[in-house]
């Protein structure tokens, strides 16, 4: 399978995309965790072949427009992650998390049909094994007492998606501003 990597920028970092060649996203991860990048490819794809290029521009577009504040700008692009059956389903369901709302391992359990108080704990693996950040937006499942419990990418990165999307309230002396350059 060809793969094709490109850069791009965000308020939150560099970040590396992966695409195939119909342009599903297969992956999208911060530049400071390529090590989970490429473990992430090897595990699910082999030896894929990956090419530079530059990103396709309606996904880069989608992806500034939303950092932007068009907080629905991701919504329509395609995805294509391989995981197990559990993995694809949870995936899924994050993507149908609304903007500026979050849910818990718990409930998301429940709505998938888990009734073991334990299976949170599956739901917080498949958020963990999440091969695409912000498109699949595992960053809106949090525990169940609120606080913000595990993100593949950094804690801070997880609390300033859900500022910008405003489903929390910013910290005091927290400033949730897009960097400059961006």
């Amino acid at each position: 399978m060809e793969l094709f990597q490109s850069r791009l920028n965000s308020p939150l970092g560099e970040m590396r995309l992966v695409t195939d060649a119909q342009n599903n996203v297969r992956a999208l991860d911060f530049a400071d965790h390529m090590a989970r990048l490429h473990r992430g490819l090897r595990e699910h794809y082999g030896t894929a072949e990956m090419t530079d290029i530059p990103a396709p521009p309606a996904i880069a577009q989608a992806i500034t427009r939303y950092f932007d504040g068009d907080l629905h700008a991701l919504d329509a692009l395609t995805t294509a992650t391989a995981g197990s059956g559990l993995q694809q389903q949870v995936w899924a369901a994050l993507r149908k998390i609304p903007v500026g709302t979050t849910t818990t391992y718990g409930k998301l359990a429940k709505q998938l049909g888990f009734s073991d108080p334990r299976a949170a704990i599956d739901m917080g693996a498949a958020n963990a094994a999440n091969p695409i950040a912000i498109i699949v937006p595992c960053h809106r499942v949090i525990a169940s007492n609120g606080d913000l419990k595990g993100y593949a990418w950094g804690l801070h990165r997880k609390r300033w998606l859900l500022e910008h999307e405003g489903a929390m309230a910013p910290q005091a002396g927290h400033v949730n501003a897009t960097l400059p350059g961006f």
